[in-house]
């Protein structure tokens, strides 16, 4: 039906921009503008990973909050108080006389990403068919590296006052909380009431720490990517921003993770992922004075970066087929813990020895976390290419996790369930 495609693509569409707020806007523009305010409020490293460190605390909080709203009010409830959330922080942080206030509105802008996320998710996952519901979740999740790349455009123009720069963030913010309250319809969900059962599945004993691995490892990039890169490196303030860009540029490529996850399977994309994550972040370490190198390292974390991500996605809701905001909610609140954990780490590494040898700790755990790499069994297909099945989330009474399971056709198990791929 063309009225059904065109409301399920507004619908990409929109998550896709709030995700870009969000995250590229929102939370992650704090790394760009840390050499900044760093010369602004007199922080050092260790109180610029705290003040991350905070953000991501938030954003724990808010996968907790999000995913009950979602369950209670719907998926629109939770994509408009992100929407708000964001528009708070970024005006907040524009207009911070001193460091408390900063770090209030980077705490604050933080938590915009934790209720983004399960509700988005939810809502792609009931409007969405199902043929085409893996590439919109992954189409969506590459807001994140749409946001990086319009940040680092908006920084440049505003050299000499970054106050202007986050006013531009808030007002970006606040036009797609209007569309968002126009689009995302306020489906929610009507069969379970309450935390899902089992709570944890098979799945999340790998599933939990893969994700807290990646956020541990991606704490030094997202926080300190373009101060090392200034500290460090020696880069200009051009230059430095030419890298952020490309990051954000390349992220872009994230929007395919569902077809290349359904040709290599999960095992095989986060496994390669994570090793091909270590070489780029030891690359910002190795390389810091090579702005080629630092080009490079950028474009690989940008895509790679966003590509696990929609690995968590695609992995979360697979988990919990009858709730994917709570499954995608525990992914992304582990991916956080890590996060929080490894910024302000990173961040006394620096203080005490180099930041470079807190990108090379980051790197070795991420090699670490290919050891967390999902236990797939079986493939099935589904939008023309290869998929996964659900084998690897179904209980431990239906399969042995690891042993071969016969291949059986998609199906449609009813109105907001996750089908087997």
């Amino acid at each position: 039906m063309v009225s059904s495609y065109k409301r399920e693509l507004t619908l990409t569409a929109a998550g896709l921009s709030l995700i870009a707020v969000s995250y590229g806007l929102a939370r992650y523009a704090y790394g760009l503008f840390a050499p900044t305010l760093r010369t602004e409020f007199g922080l050092d490293g260790g109180t610029l990973g705290a003040i991350a460190a905070g953000s991501y605390v938030a954003y724990c909080l808010a996968v907790v909050a999000s995913t009950a709203v979602t369950t209670r009010w719907g998926a629109r409830a939770g994509a408009l108080a992100a929407g708000t959330t964001a528009t708070a922080g970024t005006a907040l942080i524009a207009s911070a006389p001193n460091a408390a206030v900063l770090a209030l509105g980077v705490v604050l802008a933080g938590a915009s990403t934790g209720l983004a996320s399960p509700s988005l998710a939810d809502a792609v996952s009931r409007v969405v068919r199902v043929t085409r519901r893996d590439r919109a979740q992954s189409v969506v999740n590459a807001g994140t590296g749409l946001g990086v790349l319009i940040s680092g455009p908006v920084s440049l123009l505003a050299i000499g006052d970054w106050r202007m720069a986050w006013w531009a963030f808030a007002a970006a913010s606040a036009l797609v909380t209007l569309w968002i309250a126009r689009v995302v319809p306020p489906v929610k969900d009507d069969r379970a009431r309450g935390l899902p059962s089992p709570l944890f599945p098979p799945a999340t004993g790998r599933l939990l720490p893969a994700a807290a691995t990646l956020g541990l490892a991606s704490a030094a990039i997202w926080t300190f990517g373009r101060d090392i890169a200034v500290s460090v490196g020696g880069l200009d303030e051009t230059a430095s921003t030419v890298v952020w860009i490309v990051l954000g540029a390349v992220g872009l490529a994230g929007a395919f993770t569902a077809e290349l996850t359904s040709r290599a399977g999960l095992r095989r994309a986060w496994s390669v992922g994570m090793v091909l994550f270590a070489v780029a972040t030891a690359l910002f370490a190795l390389a810091t004075r090579s702005l080629p190198a630092l080009i490079i390292a950028a474009a690989l974390f940008g895509a790679v970066y966003i590509g696990l991500t929609g690995v968590l996605i695609l992995w979360g809701t697979r988990a919990y087929p009858t709730a994917p905001a709570f499954g995608v909610g525990v992914a992304f609140l582990m991916l956080a813990l890590g996060q929080a954990a490894g910024a302000p780490l990173i961040g006394l590494l620096g203080d005490l020895i180099d930041l470079r040898a807190g990108f090379l700790a980051a790197a070795a755990i991420a090699v670490l976390g290919v050891l967390f790499a999902p236990r797939e069994a079986t493939t099935t297909y589904n939008f023309g290419v290869r998929s996964l099945s659900v084998s690897i989330c179904e209980p431990a009474s239906a399969i042995d996790v690891g042993r071969t399971q016969p291949d059986h056709p998609t199906h449609d198990s009813g109105r907001g369930a996750l089908p087997p791929r």
